[in-house]
């Protein structure tokens, strides 16, 4: 599969400090890559060196299979983006607004303004005034803005960002949409890791300014543990029932009341019953499997790199 996005050991320095360190990473064509890491790791950085907007201190960026320099700039064209908080002419329409885009990036068809209004859910606004957009109207408006030139590549930061639930749901099912039908690729950060789990082909993880794992969401589901995680009237008792009479120390405590046994050879049943027989509370027990957040959780409080 084709690459669009490659980064090999780019590094950036702002004072003497690098916020961004050695970083590689490859983007293929087709794919949707969950981007996450804490605030300040080094996210948008790297997402405005792509898009030329701050050069790279050291390291090689290469998009389209063009190596960029301080002066690239006519691959701009086959890319939509919002990085951090989308900004338009306040006192414009919508309208005013995407056809000011469209000649920005000398692209003529205002049909397709129709169109991702529609996608959006924004079609029936009217002639209001920007200025009178909630934020999450406004994060509509950035990714109609972002989808009008029809890109090949489609560069998100925190997108759904003041999104309700069901806008939320309509721009998951819209990225989606996009991938399939027009084979575009999607570089998108999110907060709503459990969104990210929804959409995502391959997850990149940045802590401190440095990747620390690359991976397909394939691979994290078979990587994900199946547990068991009872809730229980006396943890420090039942931590002791699981020593003594199933030899396991391959447990994890999550709360005061609440464990989750990682051992493959114990059954829900087994264990319910010798907590009760030795006098421990049961309130409730059921088999689950970590999750994207569990998974990211971990790669950041272990610092494994990849």
């Amino acid at each position: 599969m084709e690459e669009i996005i490659k980064l090999r050991e780019v590094t950036k320095t702002y004072n003497q400090n690098e916020v961004v360190r050695n970083v590689s990473m490859d983007i293929k064509r087709g794919q949707i890559y969950g981007f996450l890491g804490p605030n300040g790791a080094g996210k948008t950085t790297i997402m405005k060196m792509i898009l030329n907007l701050v050069k790279p201190t050291s390291g090689i960026i290469e998009v389209f299979g063009e190596v960029l320099n301080t002066s690239s700039c006519s691959y701009l064209k086959r890319i939509g983006n919002i990085i951090e908080y989308p900004v338009f002419y306040d006192k414009l329409t919508v309208m005013e607004n995407l056809k000011l885009h469209c000649d920005y990036m000398g692209f003529y068809d205002y049909k397709e303004i129709d169109e991702v209004l529609k996608l959006v859910h924004l079609d029936k606004i009217g002639p209001k005034p920007v200025t009178e957009f909630s934020l999450g109207m406004k994060q509509r408006l950035g990714i109609a803005r972002a989808l009008l030139t029809n890109p090949e590549l489609l560069i998100l930061d925190e997108p759904i960002n003041g999104l309700d639930p069901m806008g939320i749901k309509e721009m998951r099912e819209l990225f989606l949409k996009i991938k399939k039908q027009y084979n575009t690729t999607i570089l998108i950060s999110s907060h709503i890791i459990t969104e990210i789990e929804q959409i995502a082909d391959m997850i990149g993880v940045i802590n401190n300014g440095k990747i620390i794992k690359e991976v397909t969401m394939k691979d994290i589901q078979k990587e994900n543990l199946q547990y068991i995680e009872i809730s229980v009237g006396d943890q420090k008792k039942a931590v002791t029932v699981l020593d003594s009479k199933f030899q396991t120390s391959n447990f994890k405590v999550v709360s005061d009341n609440s464990i989750r046994i990682y051992e493959e050879n114990i059954s829900q049943k087994d264990l319910c019953k010798e907590l009760i027989l030795s006098g421990v509370n049961v309130y409730g027990i059921t088999s689950k499997s970590d999750n994207l957040e569990d998974y990211f959780m971990n790669l950041i409080n272990g610092g494994i790199e990849q």
